[in-house]
């Protein structure tokens, strides 16, 4: 069961498949509008890990390169 507070959410346990695999909680998939296909990087230090959609990090390297360039 999805918690919410203050914009920050626990979506529950998964856990990872034989094949390496996990399923992120349909909660999840909605809250981020991630569907079937989309593309997520990888993120992690010695902490742990983030997954966020491609397009977006995509769209942050954008800006940023943007903001270095004027």
């Amino acid at each position: 069961t999805m918690q919410e507070k203050d914009g920050k959410y626990l979506f529950g346990v998964v856990k990872i498949s034989e094949k390496g695999q996990i399923v992120i909680p349909r909660d999840a998939r909605k809250v981020y509008n991630l569907k079937s296909g989309d593309a997520l990087l990888l993120l992690g230090d010695e902490s742990g890990m983030a997954l966020i959609k491609t397009e977006i990090f995509n769209d942050f390297i954008g800006q940023t390169m943007e903001g270095l360039t004027k």
